[in-house]
């Protein structure tokens, strides 16, 4: 695990100097991988390639340095990830006479490329981006994982390619700060993050999951690839227990090859289907007590510790939990968010943070339950999909338009919680006729139409969806595999996995998700829907894989996740700071928004008059990330 960076120069430059550029890229990165770094540089008159790393060792410490190279220095290798079939595939090249150096999943990576090219990289079950420099094809190569668990941006100026594990090594190698993005911008005010290809920097992208870049380093041109389908399996009549046995199976064979590791390794447990079920697997696994961890709130109704404990007096594990307040996160609430070098207003980020940094006090591998909901159909979004369709062949238009109207006032509240009036409120709103349902409820923060009054003319950009519509083949989403597809595109990419990756490299600690594996993805997408989804039970067959291992009913018992009563944080210790960013002058300055609409916005929140806490935070986190980046007071 670690972190990368690379230019490509169109001109020949001295290696002293792509080393002193590359380091200070690195330098930037220190914390996804303190153990060691390596420079790589090669320079010919017409194109100058530097690639860098630096690593976490997490798998052969000794031995698996980078770059790495073939035995005739031909190709070249910087690598972030886990490849968690490697050892499967490197018996495979062994048998084909292939010879290894090292026990590296990177070697593996690196020899395979040299046996099939680009068509080596669909073999590939990990979560990666790395680059490769081929001076036999004069061609870099950089890649990303099916899911995108690992970050890669990227951009093109008129004589350099620069690309990165995270935007600020790469921002910082430019002129000058880029111009916001229109389209970035639109993205996260609807969603709370930014998905790719898109980032909050014009001309600046992301690699968009399961994809490569080609590089040609003669014509100085890119053209992106994808790496692989998604293999379109059929199991429609199979029946439910033959299923459920397949899924256990599955997950447990994915459990396994995501526990390999040279170092300690443990869970985090939320006390949740996922946690629980990838914790009590792994502790099946080993041949000593595990180490779980979990965090909890002050405040009641977003603590959720009682669950975690359940679960680890179930698999006897070495338990830690951690209980924060608001103090806890006072002193760290810049870092964590500023860490995201874009806007991002998930908060989920911020415990998150917190349990990674008391984690990486006791391991550096944590596997976590990340993915399931999407996998598995988990959230309540999938069943609003299901009942969107319903509501909508039964409710006429017009008498939709007058229930909504009427219960818009009803249903508002003062206080920051998520009570069932919020998801009533929220799920009226969404309701569509067009087809655009799903579209709208994964939209956290502003309605398309709130979005316009927001934004001034000039900033606002509408159909921000198409390009995504056009990626999945889903204008209408009707089904829930059409929902997933579009989390995995949107949700999962852009927010799960940045919150993730970021918070867990933050502190040095690398995490893994089991249920991020293309196979259960495929699998799961082959069953009938009723078996992921039987009334009102999500992850129907998730569930019934596991359920005897647990006791009666606690799987089907609802969890929350990591809620942060951040509307309450809003009008306590982040007032003062939040109404600074509502100043009438700085506003103007900004040419962004409409003063009219973003003031009354937050004062009534601020006032308590209304519970606009989705909305202010995300508008709070923008402006946090704005003021860091551009300086404006």
């Amino acid at each position: 695990m670690c972190g990368i960076n690379g230019v490509i120069h169109s001109s020949l430059i001295d290696n002293q100097s792509l080393k002193e550029q590359l380091g200070s890229m690195n330098n930037l990165i220190f914390h996804r991988g303190p153990d060691e770094d390596g420079i790589y540089t090669d320079s010919s008159d017409n194109a100058s390639v530097s690639m860098a790393m630096r690593r976490l060792s997490i798998i052969d410490l000794s031995t698996g340095k980078q770059p790495m190279h073939t035995a005739n220095n031909d190709i070249s290798i910087v690598f972030n990830g886990e490849i968690y079939n490697y050892q499967k595939l490197k018996v495979q090249l062994e048998t084909k006479g292939v010879t290894f150096n090292t026990t590296s999943d990177t070697e593996v990576i690196l020899k395979l490329y040299e046996q099939e090219g680009p068509d080596s990289f669909k073999k590939l079950d990990g979560m990666f981006a790395f680059s490769i420099h081929d001076k036999t094809k004069n061609k870099v190569f950089i890649t990303r994982d099916f899911f995108g668990e690992k970050p890669l941006y990227y951009t093109k100026t008129e004589d350099t390619f620069i690309y990165a594990s995270e935007l600020k090594s790469l921002v910082k190698q430019l002129p000058k700060k880029p111009e916001i993005s229109t389209t970035g911008l639109n993205l996260y005010f609807r969603l709370t993050y930014i998905p790719a290809p898109y980032t909050i920097y014009d001309n600046v992208f992301k690699l968009k999951a399961n994809h490569y870049i080609e590089y040609d380093l003669e014509s100085k041109s890119l053209h992106i690839e994808e790496i692989s389908q998604v293999n379109e399996l059929d199991n429609k009549h199979i029946s439910f227990d033959e299923a459920k046995k397949n899924v256990n199976t599955l997950v447990r064979e994915s459990v396994e090859s995501r526990s390999i590791s040279d170092v300690p390794i443990g869970t985090f447990l939320s006390g949740g289907v996922d946690s629980s079920v990838v914790s009590l697997c792994l502790s099946q696994m080993s041949d000593k007590k595990i180490d779980t961890f979990s965090i909890g709130f002050e405040k009641a109704e977003f603590d959720e510790t009682d669950k975690s404990q359940v679960v680890a007096k179930l698999i006897n594990s070495n338990h830690h939990e951690f209980i924060i307040n608001e103090k806890d996160l006072e002193h760290n609430v810049d870092e964590i968010l500023l860490n995201f070098d874009e806007p991002f207003a998930d908060s989920s980020a911020l415990p998150t943070y917190l349990v990674s940094n008391k984690t990486r006090e006791y391991v550096k591998v944590a596997l976590t339950g990340d993915g399931g909901d999407e996998v598995f159909a988990g959230y309540n979004k999938h069943y609003m999909g299901k009942l969107n369709r319903k509501y909508t062949s039964v409710i006429p238009k017009f008498a939709h338009n007058g229930l909504k109207s009427v219960a818009t006032n009803l249903l508002k509240t003062k206080d920051d919680n998520r009570g069932k009036r919020f998801k009533v409120n929220r799920l009226l709103k969404a309701i569509d006729y067009s087809g655009e349902f799903y579209w709208n409820i994964i939209s956290l923060a502003f309605t398309d139409k709130e979005k316009e009054r927001l934004f001034l003319p000039h900033m606002h950009q509408a159909s921000i969806f198409e390009s995504y519509k056009k990626d999945t083949g889903i204008a209408a989403p009707k089904t829930i595999t059409d929902f997933r597809e579009i989390d995995r595109h949107t949700s999962l990419e852009g927010d799960m996995l940045v919150k993730v990756d970021r918070t867990s490299m933050l502190n040095s600690l690398e995490c893994r998700a089991p249920f991020l594996n293309k196979s259960i993805w495929e699998y799961t997408n082959s069953l009938p829907e009723e078996y992921l989804m039987k009334g009102w039970s999500k992850k129907h067959i998730l569930k019934e894989a596991f359920k005897d291992e647990f006791p009666t009913d606690f799987l089907e018992k609802s969890k929350q996740g990591f809620g942060v009563p951040v509307g309450d944080w809003l009008r306590s210790s982040l007032k003062a700071e939040l109404e600074s960013y509502i100043e009438p002058k700085f506003v103007g300055s900004q040419n962004i928004f409409q003063s009219n609409t973003i003031i009354p916005l937050v004062k009534n929140h601020l006032s308590g008059k209304e519970d606009n806490t989705m909305r202010v935070w995300t508008y709070y986190c923008f402006q946090k990330w704005y003021l860091n980046t551009y300086s404006v007071i």
